[in-house]
């Protein structure tokens, strides 16, 4: 930290960096950078992150090209948590700027192989690193319960069904029921038939073990093709639907219905070097949430307001019709965990700020929890967190697909879509919270909002999990 009475201006050698321009020509222009403090090189390359996005949002190829080159210098998939979050969204936006030669990144992608098995193996371990997924399967599994009170046949749709240890759990608090376990069903909804068999498989050896009457139900397919009439919904049984990080995958439109312009950022130069100079050193998070960039601003000719707006929803014609047809099965419970984060904006730097500050905190977890040497942090890092920054950033119309939105905005759509909140109780965050103390889990909260739940890294709200009902069960 900067020692008292002493001014960061006069103990930073940023106050000679010529801000808001890049310096052309090879290798970093400035040898010392790489000597700057972890803090001081942070608050640089958040710097040249948005002074870049800026110029591949105004198609300022030359720029960006600079911009890039001068990032590669100081960020690193092995350095601090600035580091590798720059080194990531410098490739989403190296992704985006080729993008623009249509047969240079086919050619440059046509040998790339991605293999399936890796995929869900990085699933697995973003489960086994970070506590979001054990929470939401927690809290998920106790409102589930208490809506299923007193049934005798449950139907359980998991949209996103690769993890057995959700359910083994749910079997065990189901064996202990007074009245005894129900007849369950779960249909398991996953674009992987190897991942559906393994579940089966597991589940199946679980229900014999705990003498629960069970069937499994395999639907191969991606949500967003899903065709609901294939779940088998059977009279007499309870319907409870689980969606875990996959309903925002069905906001995906082709975007022509609501274009924006992006504008280069008001903030003028001087305003920015002495805002960055003036500044405490600070986390990542701390720094983007003190010190928000206006870095864009919609078209004025528009009459709706911005999509950051919490009362404004983009349209998504396949998110009303799934609602829709989900609305018919007249399900009793469905609980949903989203990312709490608007990374659905229509422009590029509304995204990249956006994105920035949601994807500082997960970072900020790995930190924490893992050291930075394990392959299977990198993993987590690059073929997870990695692959969704640059669908945010690098991706437009139908390929963008990672298109998060807040609780309030989930609030909004469901109940316009003929569903009422059911308040997830007390006891789901007493368990969740029994949790986090028993694995030691220090820097994770859970928070009420407006009878739903937030998952938080320290103060920062990354996940939200909500349940609702269709309107006749009262």
């Amino acid at each position: 930290m900067v020692p008292e009475g002493q001014s960061f201006v006069t103990s930073s050698p940023l106050q000679f960096i010529p801000w808001m321009s890049f310096s052309p020509g090879l290798g970093s222009p400035f040898p010392w950078l790489r000597e700057l403090k972890s803090e001081e090189r942070g608050l640089y390359l958040i710097h040249l992150l948005v002074s870049c996005a800026n110029h591949v949002a105004a198609g300022s190829l030359e720029n960006a090209n600079i911009g890039l080159e001068q990032i590669s210098h100081l960020a690193s998939t092995d350095g601090d948590t600035m580091q590798r979050i720059a080194a990531y969204f410098n490739e989403a936006l190296a992704y985006r700027m080729l993008k623009a030669w249509p047969g240079l990144y086919k050619a440059l992608n046509s040998t790339k192989i991605s293999l399936v098995s890796e995929e869900i193996h990085v699933q697995k371990l973003f489960f086994e690193l970070c506590p979001f997924l054990k929470l939401a399967y927690v809290i998920t599994n106790q409102a589930i319960v208490e809506a299923m009170e007193g049934e005798k046949m449950v139907h359980i749709i998991d949209f996103n069904c690769f993890e057995p240890a959700q359910w083994i759990n749910l079997f065990q608090t189901f064996n202990a029921r007074p009245e005894g376990p129900p007849h369950l069903r779960i249909t398991g909804v996953h674009e992987q038939k190897e991942v559906l068999d393994h579940m089966a498989r597991r589940l199946t050896e679980e229900a014999q073990k705990w003498d629960i009457p069970f069937q499994f139900n395999p639907v191969v397919c991606k949500l967003e093709n899903l065709d609901l009439e294939s779940l088998r919904v059977k009279t007499g049984e309870a319907l409870a639907v689980s969606s875990v990080l996959q309903l925002h995958s069905l906001l995906v439109t082709d975007d022509e219905m609501h274009k924006w312009k992006v504008n280069s950022p008001s903030m003028s130069k001087t305003d920015w070097s002495h805002r960055v100079l003036q500044m405490n050193q600070r986390t990542l998070g701390e720094w983007l949430k003190k010190e928000p960039v206006h870095a864009y601003s919609p078209s004025s000719d528009l009459a709706s307001p911005s999509p950051l707006s919490p009362l404004s929803l983009a349209p998504a014609p396949k998110m009303g019709s799934f609602l829709t047809a989900l609305r018919a099965l007249s399900p009793k419970l469905i609980v949903i965990t989203e990312q709490e984060s608007n990374n659905s904006g229509s422009t590029l730097m509304e995204r990249v700020m956006e994105a920035l500050n949601f994807y500082a905190a997960l970072f900020d977890c790995l930190e924490s929890t893992v050291s930075r040497t394990p392959l299977e942090r990198k993993k987590v890092e690059k073929m997870l967190f990695g692959e969704e920054i640059k669908n945010i950033i690098a991706c437009e119309g139908v390929e963008r697909k990672e298109r998060h939105e807040k609780l309030e905005k989930w609030i909004l759509r469901l109940e316009l879509a003929g569903f009422g909140r059911v308040p997830l109780s007390y006891h789901g965050m007493l368990q969740a919270g029994r949790l986090l103390q028993t694995n030691n889990y220090d820097g994770y909260k859970i928070k009420e909002e407006n009878g739903c739940l937030v998952i938080c890294w320290q103060e920062r709200p990354l996940y939200s999990i909500s349940a609702w009902r269709f309107w006749p069960y009262d």
